[in-house]
């Protein structure tokens, strides 16, 4: 399937580990518990703490990381998806890797980031830990580095988020040689957003239009040309306004004074004045239903002209990380509870990446996302009774789309 076992040599406790951690996310020692109950061998804990060391180091991550790359069949300039989340622990004090930092969460405690490669699909590539208080954008130009040698991969076209890439990151990634479709922050309104508005006064602007702005590099550039993207979508202007309309509401209460001021972006403050700022507002509400989206691609990864559609649709892509994110948060359980020093917590990421491979696997050969296969799966058993020189099995029959489901799983 994946080539997990020929990666790993077989190695039968790492293929028990992320089998359990699937059916059950729980407890290294609570593993046996699970396989056992699945009708699985299971290895002695012993026999597991003393793989997790092996199962800490980078070269066995780098192992399974090169399966995933293998089955995803990436190529030159291949689309590749990054972003971070973080995962806390329970502790009272950083340790130097366990630190607080930005939290998604918005938690206080010690924390991890981690950044996550998947392919367009949202398959996973490679993971990677960091401090806990490591910025976001310092952490994508490693990863994606780091998996370019590792895989000998001339280029990938990096697909990432606004807030994943600061100004400086960006230049970083064009001196690294890299490709990239990225969320563009929108200060201002775009020149020729504005000037479509000269051009048609008082008219809507239409669902889906899209405004391209070349970014020549020029002589001294340093860089790749680029291209601006700018779409106009109706249902995104519906909700930006709303809420810009809720905010406004509270910044003129504020300032009546008929509640107390908190953190308004609306509300200006001028000595001990306070204004609503409409100047703001109004911007706000002209850039209401714009996305920027920006490029530096020459030809799309089949060699086909740039499109502002393939660009676009790309970018939307990102919802398959955040699938993968959530699946490792939730399904699998990834915050190392249990773990406290770095090397656990390696180990432990490895397995739960190893899974999450798997997981994304199985929901796109049967359709179902891993929940649902794992809680209509485990229900079933087949039971062998040995009466003398005889032996009798005894097979719950299998609903007709489990059956299903199997067979396009060892199809």
């Amino acid at each position: 399937m994946l080539g997990f076992a020929d990666a790993t040599g077989g190695d039968e406790v790492f293929a028990q580990l992320v089998l359990a951690r699937i059916i059950e996310p729980v407890s290294k020692l609570d593993s046996a518990r699970v396989l056992e109950e699945a009708g699985a061998a299971a290895a002695s804990y012993r026999t597991v703490t003393r793989r997790l060391r092996a199962y800490a180091r980078d070269s066995w991550r780098q192992k399974i990381s090169a399966a995933c790359a293998a089955h995803a069949r990436l190529g030159p300039a291949s689309l590749v998806l990054y972003d971070v989340s973080t995962l806390y622990f329970e502790a009272d004090a950083g340790d130097g890797f366990r630190e607080p930092g930005f939290s998604k969460e918005r938690r206080l405690d010690p924390q991890i980031t981690i950044g996550l490669l998947t392919d367009a699909g949202g398959f996973p590539l490679m993971v990677s830990a960091f401090e806990g208080n490591k910025a976001e954008t310092k952490t994508m130009l490693p990863v994606i580095e780091a998996f370019m040698a590792a895989h000998q991969l001339p280029d990938v076209t990096v697909v990432a988020d606004a807030g994943m890439v600061s100004e400086a990151n960006q230049k970083e990634i064009e001196a690294a040689g890299l490709s990239f479709i990225l969320g563009k922050r929108i200060p201002e309104v775009p020149w020729v957003v504005a000037q479509w508005h000269r051009e048609h006064p008082g008219e809507q602007v239409p669902d889906g239009q899209v405004f391209t702005q070349p970014w020549p590099a020029g002589p001294h550039g340093g860089r790749r040309d680029q291209v601006i993207y700018y779409q106009y979508r109706h249902d995104r202007a519906r909700r930006t306004l709303r809420g810009i309309g809720e905010q406004v509401k509270k910044a003129e209460k504020a300032v009546a004074g008929q509640v107390p001021i908190k953190r308004n972006r609306f509300i200006q403050l001028a000595g001990d004045t306070h204004t609503v700022n409409r100047e703001l507002e109004a911007k706000a509400r002209a850039l209401a239903g714009v996305k920027g989206y920006v490029t530096n691609l020459a030809a799309c990864p089949d060699g086909t002209p740039v499109t502002a559609e393939f660009v676009i649709s790309a970018y939307h892509r990102l919802f398959e990380i955040e699938k993968s994110f959530r699946m490792s948060k939730h399904d699998l359980q990834a915050r190392p509870i249990y773990h406290r020093t770095r090397d656990s917590i390696e180990a432990h990421l490895t397995i739960v990446f190893a899974a999450l491979a798997v997981s994304r696997w199985i929901e796109n050969q049967t359709g179902w996302s891993i929940r649902k296969f794992v809680r209509t799966a485990r229900r079933y058993r087949t039971i062998e009774i040995q009466a003398g020189p005889h032996t009798i099995t005894a097979t719950d029959p299998l609903t007709g789309d489990l059956r299903q489901a199997l067979q396009a799983i060892n199809s």
